[in-house]
């Protein structure tokens, strides 16, 4: 889908299969097309470690008899319309109604899809990314204390959607992604520690350099070694950015219509509540321009708005697509996400808004503290929001970075850090949930 002619092609072929699902029974049908290509070069020590280029094109065709669903997927160039869609509707026919499924409101869809910039049609060789990828190793192995490396890439790739419905809309857009990562060793034996740096853009002059990467990754490792332990006890915490893009998850998870709907959420029953702090804005902004998850259209042709989705700790809205929506009551809001011939809400471009005060000036404010730069382990429940997370960083100590920590936990409930959460001033949007460094008062950590 790089140019005119694949979108029309695709086009054709998803507006065939919307038909040969009415001809065959359907109320009423979807059809989307996906098409992805992407390249990259993997390199360690000097050395290409591996290289892939694939492509791929696949449609997916959903259909609705009456208040039953059915759904069939293939790839586009053995798709058969006619026997696609008879299928599906033969599925459907037998399945179990669902009184939520349907397609979107017609008054909703989009009518004038808006150009996001969100395509960069750079073409980078194989040669371009390996030597990218080796710039980038050989900065970080440029660092003093660096030993070793876990290896460097480069990648290039495009995907693209175009998705058609038997009410009349049709739409398609395509994105590119650019992306640089290295990561590298220090130190020897027991006292190894790792680290990484990275850069992906939608637009390849928009790429960090790979020195600059390099650079990074091997001072962010060097700075880890003399780790230990920190004693056990109340602490209060701040987040590096990197990991409190994490933290933003969680919440965008939290307020997923579909986890509301099923009560998998501890936030189920917070709507027009104080779920955050009063320094606590959260935004979600699908139609910003080169925006890591911008879309002209979400999954089922709706063109979402931007929502203050918490507002100075306030909930407002929950993330909906039409059959999440209609579960609870209440209209989509254009964040129907399509995975196959599914769709299912989700954020676009998330981003706890920045605060007032500098990154530094919050860890000036501590006595004593914990800076966190990574987390372990999968020990966050969303149903009840108990959170606790293997971390390694560096121990604040009057103000100041004082030494690097490891292998220590820290533990607290989502609805207490959120409660108790500061932001610092130093937002990325750079990235589909973004978040600046953010001081959680009141962890628990065990170490020592």
């Amino acid at each position: 889908m790089t140019d005119k002619l694949d979108a029309a092609k695709l086009t054709d072929r998803v507006a065939a299969l919307v038909e040969a699902a009415r001809r065959a029974g359907a109320d009423a049908a979807d059809a989307v097309a996906v098409r992805g290509r992407s390249a990259g070069v993997s390199v360690r020590l000097g050395k290409v470690e591996g290289t892939e280029s694939s492509e791929s094109e696949d449609v997916s065709l959903r259909v609705f008899v009456g208040q039953r669903v059915a759904s069939v997927s293939a790839t586009a160039a053995a798709s058969d319309p006619k026997a696609l869609a008879e299928r599906a509707v033969a599925m459907a026919r037998v399945s179990p109604e669902d009184p939520f499924q349907g397609l979107a409101d017609p008054a909703l869809l989009a009518r004038n899809l808006r150009d996001l910039d969100l395509f960069d049609p750079t073409e980078v060789s194989a040669d371009e990314l390996k030597e990218a990828a080796l710039a980038a190793e050989a900065a970080a192995l440029a660092v003093k204390g660096v030993t070793n490396s876990s290896g460097s890439s480069a990648g290039a790739g495009l995907g693209g959607m175009v998705l058609a419905t038997s009410h009349g809309f049709v739409g398609q857009y395509v994105a590119s992604r650019f992306s640089r990562s290295t990561s590298v060793i220090a130190g020897e034996g027991t006292a190894m520690e790792r680290d990484y740096e990275f850069s992906s853009r939608q637009h390849f002059a928009d790429l960090d350099t790979p020195e600059e990467i390099g650079r990074k990754a091997g001072e962010r490792t060097v700075r880890r070694l003399g780790a230990r332990k920190a004693k056990t006890g109340p602490v209060d915490v701040v987040f590096d950015p990197r990991v409190a893009r994490g933290i933003a998850g969680h919440l965008a998870g939290a307020i997923n219509g579909a986890a509301v709907a099923r009560k998998t959420s501890f936030l189920r029953d917070m709507m027009g509540k104080q779920v955050a702090s009063a320094a606590i804005t959260v935004t979600d902004e699908p139609l910003r321009r080169r925006g890591q998850a911008s879309r002209p259209f979400d999954g089922e042709g709706i063109e979402g708005e931007k929502l203050l989705m918490v507002e100075k700790g306030i909930l407002n809205h929950w993330f909906l697509s039409t059959s999440a929506a209609r579960e609870l009551g209440l209209v989509t809001n254009g964040r129907g996400s399509r995975s196959g011939s599914s769709v299912s809400p989700s954020s676009t471009n998330l981003a706890i808004e920045p605060g007032e005060r500098s990154p530094e000036d919050l860890i000036a404010s501590l006595k004593s503290g914990f800076y966190v730069t990574e987390v372990f382990g999968q020990g966050v429940d969303m149903v009840t929001g108990e959170y606790s997370r293997g971390a390694s960083g560096y121990w604040i100590e009057n103000g100041a970075l004082a030494y690097p920590v490891a292998e220590v936990t820290i533990a607290s409930n989502l609805k207490a850090m959120f409660l108790n959460m500061v932001p610092a001033n130093d937002l990325d949007r750079n990235f589909g949930t973004a978040a600046p460094t953010l001081l959680i008062e009141g962890m628990t950590l065990a170490g020592a």
